[in-house]
């Protein structure tokens, strides 16, 4: 691929990030009963109309990284697994995905607060840029340790110089889940007993945060006597009264935490996968509240472009997007990687609803 094909979609993506407007992605994790665990993540860009796309990879199939130096000058690797990953833009530029050995690997927005290496062009040949490293954890690794272990050896930049920093969210086919976050040039991982990730600032202060919610439980709270008074609660839900119901990403975390914690039981990682996307309504962006007097300089549906959910054990994606909110689904028991080739296509091959009519005898 040449470089006057990646690097403007490349400046374009970065320059959407950078703008401190793509800020809203919220992760969530559950189990199901059967011993699936699923993941399910939004994903929201409000600065730019970006053209997102899903991808499948076959083994056997070679990639050199991007560098600030150009294409096809940084680490060059081979996929050992097959997968499938939803990206933006280009194929390169995976945000979340899952590959047949049942590791799953995602990006979210890290503002101000991540800070890679310099990137040094004597070292490019082990050096991958923050947007291709979730292509790379999926092309290679089968578990969380082989990816912490392999992080040595590589060095993770910014592609674009100005560009803001990510972290990450991978989780394995155990259920083991860590977040990545690479500060001072250090990569740190951190376990993810929570299941939850936002955005900034650092994993570790999202969740000791938490502790600032200790009064919150399910269900509905008194009644309680204050003085000769007995205050009795508006209707059910007042357990949960004080819960942050804003867009920052402290909120999200405190809200993800709680409303995906206390859930009904769910039989099999299907019942999960749906109750997921239930749970992952509740951050969905409208547009113009991230937008000061309500102006978006963009037109879109809504800030929340996709929102992804992955049953790791099953392994089936399911998304939906800001055009369709129908939930579409990809079977990957049905991909034979040995023989597919690689492919990407829009994640909207139409970009309207699907409305389907009640019909009245």
């Amino acid at each position: 691929m040449s470089t006057k094909k990646i690097l403007p979609a490349l400046i374009a993506v970065l320059a959407a990030v950078q703008s401190n407007r793509a800020d809203a992605c919220t992760g969530i994790t559950l189990k199901s009963n059967d011993g699936s665990t699923i993941v399910g993540r939004t994903i929201d860009w409000s600065g730019a109309k970006m053209d997102n796309i899903y991808v499948v990879a076959p083994r056997n199939h070679t990639v050199r990284a991007i560098t600030p130096a150009g294409p096809d000058t940084g680490l060059e690797f081979t996929t050992k697994y097959g997968y499938v990953g939803m990206g933006m833009e280009q194929s390169e530029f995976l945000v979340d995905g899952i590959n047949e050995a049942g590791l799953s690997a995602a990006l979210f927005y890290f503002p101000e607060y991540g800070e890679y290496q310099t990137f040094n062009n004597a070292d490019a040949e082990k050096t991958i840029g923050d947007l291709q490293l979730v292509s790379w954890m999926l092309a290679r690794f089968a578990t969380v340790e082989e990816v912490m272990d392999a992080i040595r050896d590589v060095t993770i930049v910014n592609i674009y110089p100005d560009a803001s920093t990510v972290h990450w969210r991978i989780t394995d086919r155990t259920g083991r889940q860590v977040v990545l976050e690479i500060t001072d040039g250090v990569p740190h991982f951190y376990e993810s007993e929570i299941g939850v990730l936002t955005n900034a600032p650092g994993y570790p202060w999202q969740v000791a945060n938490l502790n600032n919610y200790v009064n919150l439980v399910p269900g509905t709270a008194g009644p309680t006597k204050l003085g000769a008074l007995t205050l009795r609660a508006f209707g059910h839900g007042s357990g949960f009264l004080g819960l942050p119901g804003d867009f920052t990403p402290p909120s999200r975390f405190v809200r993800a935490a709680f409303l995906s914690s206390y859930h009904t039981p769910l039989a099999t990682g299907y019942d999960a996968s749906m109750h997921a996307f239930h749970i992952l309504n509740n951050f969905d962006v409208p547009l113009a509240v991230q937008f000061k007097d309500a102006k978006p300089p963009v037109d879109m549906p809504a800030a929340t472009q996709w929102t992804v959910v992955i049953d790791m054990a099953g392994k089936m994606i399911y998304y939906r997007t800001m055009y369709n909110s129908a939930i579409r689904s990809i079977n990957m028991n049905d991909i034979d990687f040995e023989t597919v080739s690689f492919q990407s296509h829009p994640l909207d091959a139409v970009m309207r609803e699907t409305i389907i009519p009640v019909v009245i005898q």
